[in-house]
């Protein structure tokens, strides 16, 4: 050692040079920016999520778009509506006519005389029904044959059949009446008419087409998003979750969700047990008032809008999920999950 000083000393320049202030800061800068680093990759939380797009619907059927068809066949005589015309329950929305104008009083005429058949096959049973009674006291008394009180017995089942045959007819004939008398088609239920799909009084429609599209009011809003296969086992009901809708300013911080802005609140009420042909699972998330607020009004976040939706799981270090990332692993399984299944 004593010898390297030495040999240091007959270097005179080497010896005077000190190394600068500015590399000594940058120093101390690069070392506490990594021990910085290293701690908040350690210490701070990060929540895990696993995210999906999708749109706003509905969960009951009847409270979605329906399409609203033709009774009857015939032509249309008048519209009552118009497209985005708002209806309550039971208002009228087009008038049918029948290519017949004399269709129900024909069917009425038809009733009439099924009615009459009716009526006179029950006066025949009546009287066979007598025959009957008749016929079987003389054969108990042994004045008449066996063969003569069998055969008013079948008279009385045949006049039976028919009286039920001519009710049967008289039914058909009331709900042909009913049908057509129905030429007025009326609103399900309060909403408003979307659009009209049906001409003028020149256009000929058969029962069953579509006349209007009808959207009800006061729908319970849902969210339904699709996710991918590898998150769908850590997804359950009762997760809570953070909604971004389209057309709503948000800025979104997918692990630290309490400094999200601009999104709301949702909990998650049911998974599909079976993938979609894409292969991803459809999840629903209806509305949670979180931070003391619900979502926006109907009129900024229609049906059909489409949002995107983080589903928030395990909290983690940081460090753990840019490891994750990297090697493309799934979000980490809830504590009780995984001892439940060591077990």
């Amino acid at each position: 050692m004593a010898t390297l000083k030495e040999d240091m000393a007959h270097f005179t320049t080497l010896a005077s040079i000190r190394v600068p202030r500015v590399m000594r800061v940058v120093f101390f800068m690069v070392l506490a920016a990594i021990v910085i680093a290293v701690a908040f990759l350690i210490y701070v939380p990060w929540v895990q999520t696993t995210s999906g797009r999708g749109v706003v619907t509905t969960l009951s059927p009847n409270e979605r778009k329906q399409d609203i068809n033709a009774v009857v066949p015939g032509r249309i005589e008048e519209w009552y509506v118009r497209d985005g015309t708002a209806v309550k329950k039971g208002d009228p929305i087009v008038r049918i006519a029948d290519i017949d104008p004399n269709l129900i009083e024909r069917l009425q005429a038809e009733r009439g005389q099924i009615n009459l058949q009716l009526q006179a096959a029950k006066s025949a049973l009546a009287t066979a029904e007598i025959d009957v009674r008749r016929s079987r006291e003389l054969f108990e008394a042994g004045l008449a044959a066996r063969r003569d009180y069998e055969l008013a017995q079948i008279k009385v089942a045949d006049l039976q059949g028919k009286v039920a045959a001519a009710e049967a007819d008289l039914n058909r004939a009331d709900v042909n009446i009913s049908r057509q008398s129905e030429q007025i088609v009326r609103a399900p239920r309060d909403g408003f008419i979307q659009s009209l799909n049906a001409g003028d009084a020149a256009t000929f429609i058969k029962a069953g087409d579509v006349l209007a599209t009808f959207v009800p009011d006061g729908a319970q809003r849902v969210v339904e998003i699709f996710i991918d296969g590898r998150d769908v086992a850590l997804v359950r009901p009762g997760d809570k979750t953070r909604i971004q809708f389209e057309g709503w300013p948000a800025v979104q911080f997918s692990g630290w969700p309490s400094v999200a802005i601009g999104t709301f609140g949702g909990r998650v009420i049911a998974v599909d047990r079976s993938a979609q042909i894409d292969g991803r699972f459809r999840v629903l998330i209806a509305e949670e008032q979180f931070d003391g607020y619900g979502w926006p009004e109907e009129r900024y976040v229609r049906f059909g809008a489409a949002v995107q939706a983080f589903i928030l799981l395990e909290t983690v270090p940081v460090g753990y999920e840019i490891w994750r990332q990297l090697n493309n692993f799934p979000p980490q399984l809830p504590a009780a999950t995984s001892s439940s299944q060591a077990k």
